[in-house]
């Protein structure tokens, strides 16, 4: 029984429910699990109520019984709305039905969403050269106190390179494939990405998201990988902790210069690529440093370079990183879930979608990458008209990005993630610190 005193009146309560909007973990990084578990408990349950005998002053009896809201089912959607208020989204779509295919998803979209329009796509690439040609410009002549801004511009427009490498990749900037070989290669010069290795690596994260073992972006961490050694496991707590907005450049390193990581008949492209980045790295560089000096590459080329990396790392985690969405086994995976239920659509500041030519709009893109950037738009508010209720949808903020960082780590069949600070809570600094200093609101 549950007593508090209330000017001198004791009222004496069964055991019961507070409502359901009040039903909160005990901070905004707890997991969909811990949420079906609570519910799923109380279900099972039921909820003893019985009467009681109040005792007042002036020896009235008075009966009350306990009513408690019946908390929601865990499939309901005030339920997806009390997750979506934790995790920082706008909306977390229902489950897609096991019957839906990927195929009955592709014949709703309109059919003009798939043509390549050559006009939008150089004009895409005018967009970047100017705001990139802009940005080099605002580094020459801005005080060292304004280089911050000069440097954030100046990444968020060589991202926009990244992107239309991205479309040639996927076929979808141009009917002329060795125009699409040739402008991809160049245009992923600057960044130092090889194009045909990217290319490869990312076409089987098409074919395979979310897919343990086999997705080539990003996966959880694995518990026995976490557990091989005290070094390893603080240098992963920092790397999917702090430095996670830059993690795609160990991602970068690990996955793209490997010529062992190819299949034979992918070799040759591969070498073609890596020796336009290593000849791009022998004439670019000494050029800058022989022109600016080591100062000069490093206000001109390194802060870009991770300023990009901030943005290709943001993108990617945000894209397919939430505490809700499962990571499975091939023999379990469902390609529709994977892609439209299991892919996020963010909306960011609007320059900055401009300027990555809306790689944010993410969802059509990976229900078919044939859909050229230009077009993601006119695809998504298709998807949305038809496929509405299943999407997940957010508004880029703090709180989502603190889910992301704070909660995301360790691969769960049953919660699907683990934090870092719930399997090594005595090594977890860089864990509770981001949840200290990284604000709360959406």
């Amino acid at each position: 029984m549950a007593c508090k005193m209330l000017d001198s009146v004791f009222l004496c309560l069964g055991p019961c429910q507070r409502p359901f909007k009040s039903q909160r973990t005990a901070t905004r990084s707890s997991t969909a699990s811990i949420f079906h578990s609570k519910w799923d408990n109380l279900l099972l349950k039921g909820i003893n109520h019985r009467k009681v005998i109040i005792p007042l002053r002036r020896n009235k009896v008075i009966q009350a019984v306990a009513a408690p809201v019946r908390p929601s089912p865990a499939d309901s959607a005030e339920y997806r709305k009390q997750l979506a208020d934790e995790y920082g989204f706008r909306q977390i779509g229902e489950p897609l039905p096991d019957n839906v295919t990927l195929k009955n998803v592709i014949d709703t979209l309109p059919k003009e969403v798939f043509e390549i329009d050559d006009v939008k796509a150089w004009t895409s690439v005018l967009i970047s050269v100017t705001s990139y040609a802009l940005g080099i410009f605002m580094i020459s002549k801005a005080p060292w106190y304004l280089l911050p801004l000069a440097w954030v511009w100046t990444g968020t427009a060589v991202t926009g390179f990244f992107v239309i490498g991205h479309d040639c990749a996927h076929k979808a900037f141009s009917k002329n494939k060795l125009v699409e070989d040739i402008l991809g290669t160049l245009a992923l010069l600057p960044i130092i990405y090889p194009y045909e290795p990217w290319r490869f690596k990312h076409d089987r994260h098409h074919a395979k998201t979310n897919i343990l073992q086999e997705d080539t972006a990003w996966h959880p961490v694995w518990e026995e990988e976490f557990e091989t050694s005290p070094f390893l496991r603080k240098a992963i707590m920092f790397g999917y902790g702090p430095f996670r907005p830059w993690m795609s450049i160990a991602h970068w390193l690990i996955w793209h210069f490997d010529v062992n990581k190819f299949r034979p008949n992918e070799v040759k492209r591969v070498k073609i690529s890596l020796a336009c980045v290593f000849a791009f790295m022998a004439i670019g560089w000494p050029l800058i440093i022989y022109k600016t000096g080591i100062m000069g590459w490093i206000k001109f080329w390194l802060m870009p370079w991770l300023g990009y990396h901030f943005w290709m790392s943001t993108f990617t985690m945000v894209h397919h990183t939430a505490p809700h969405i499962p990571f499975k086994y091939s023999d379990e995976w469902n390609a529709a879930q994977a892609q439209l239920n299991g892919t996020i659509h963010c909306d960011y500041p609007r320059w900055i979608e401009i300027l990555c030519h809306d790689i944010n709009v993410h969802i059509p893109h990976h229900i078919s990458p044939r859909i050229p950037s230009y077009n993601l738009r006119a695809a998504h508010k298709s998807i949305q008209e038809n496929w509405g209720p299943y999407l997940n949808e957010a508004t880029w903020n703090w709180r989502l990005m603190k889910t992301i960082m704070t909660v995301c780590h360790v691969y769960n069949k049953e919660r699907n993630y683990i934090g870092f600070d719930e399997l090594a809570p005595e090594e977890a600094f860089p864990i509770t610190f981001l949840k200290r200093v990284m604000p709360d609101y959406a």
